[in-house]
C-alpha cells in the first residue's frame, strides 16, 4: 500500500530530447523536479540525424525511464536547411546577423508536430507534464520557441485531449524559455549535464563544424563564461 502511494505521487513527464544542449539541460532539470522521464525523440529525416545518437546516450545517463524515437520524414516538403539539401546551411553569421531574421534552418511547424507527438505520447501513459527547451532569448528567433507560442499549445493541449477536458490538463514546462545560452549552460553545470555526449552542429557531419549558427551560438557561449566546451570542432570561434 505505501508502495503505491509513492508511485501515484511521483509525476510523471514526457521530455523532448534532441541531444542538444538546451533538450539535454530539461532533461537533467525534470530529474531534479522529481519527474519519472518518459523521453521522446524524433528522426524526421533531419540533416543532422546524428543528434539521435546523443539523444539516445543523453537519455541513458541521466536514467530516462524510457526513450521513444518517432520516425516520419519532413523531406517530403523540406522547406528547411534540416530538411532539404538545396538549402545551404548558413554559415560564419555574426550573433547581430543571427537576430534580424527567421532562419532557413527554422522548420515549418516543427515544434507544433513535436509537441502533437509528445501530447498523445503523454495522455497514452498517463503523464502530467510535457517538457521542452525552447528558448526565446539567443537569436534564433524561431516563432514556435516563443512564450505566446506555448501559451496557445497549453490551450490545444487543454482543449485537444480527454485528460484535459475531464481532469487536469497535461502541463508544458518550458524551464529555458527565458534564459540566455550562458543562463543555460550555468544551469547544465548545476545539474550535472555531460556536454561532451550532446550535440548541436546543424551540418550532419562526423564532427561538429564549428560555423554554423547552432555551433556559433554554443562556442560564444562557452568562452562568455570562460569554459572550453568539450567536444571537438571543425573550426573554432573568431
Amino acid at each position: 500500500m505505501v508502495e503505491r502511494e509513492v508511485q501515484r505521487l511521483t509525476v510523471k513527464a514526457v521530455i523532448l530530447l534532441s541531444g542538444g544542449l538546451d533538450s539535454s539541460t530539461v532533461l537533467y532539470q525534470a530529474k531534479v523536479d522529481g519527474c519519472d522521464c518518459y523521453a521522446i525523440s524524433f528522426d524526421y529525416q533531419q540533416r543532422h540525424r546524428r543528434e539521435l545518437e546523443s539523444a539516445a546516450a543523453i537519455a541513458q545517463v541521466a536514467g530516462a525511464t524510457q526513450h521513444q524515437v518517432v520516425s516520419f520524414d519532413l523531406r517530403l516538403w523540406g522547406g528547411s536547411a534540416l530538411t532539404d539539401d538545396s538549402i545551404a546551411v548558413p554559415s560564419d553569421r555574426s550573433l547581430v546577423e543571427m537576430a534580424s531574421y527567421i532562419p532557413v534552418t527554422y522548420v515549418p511547424a516543427r515544434n507544433t508536430i513535436f509537441l502533437s507527438f509528445a501530447l498523445a505520447y503523454a495522455e497514452a501513459i498517463e503523464a502530467e507534464r510535457v517538457y521542452i527547451g525552447v528558448n526565446s532569448l539567443d537569436y534564433s528567433g524561431y516563432p514556435d520557441c516563443r512564450p505566446d507560442y506555448i501559451q496557445a499549445m497549453q490551450e490545444v493541449f487543454r482543449l485537444g485531449t480527454k485528460q484535459g477536458r475531464e481532469g487536469q490538463p497535461i502541463q508544458i514546462v518550458s524551464p529555458l524559455i527565458e534564459l540566455k545560452k550562458t543562463e543555460i549552460i550555468q544551469l547544465g553545470d548545476r545539474l550535472g549535464v555531460p556536454w561532451e555526449k550532446t550535440w548541436s552542429c546543424y551540418t550532419g557531419e562526423a564532427v561538429a563544424c564549428g560555423i554554423c549558427d547552432s555551433c556559433r551560438l554554443r562556442l560564444a557561449a562557452f568562452s562568455e563564461l570562460g569554459q572550453v566546451d568539450p567536444l571537438p570542432y571543425k573550426a573554432q570561434l573568431s
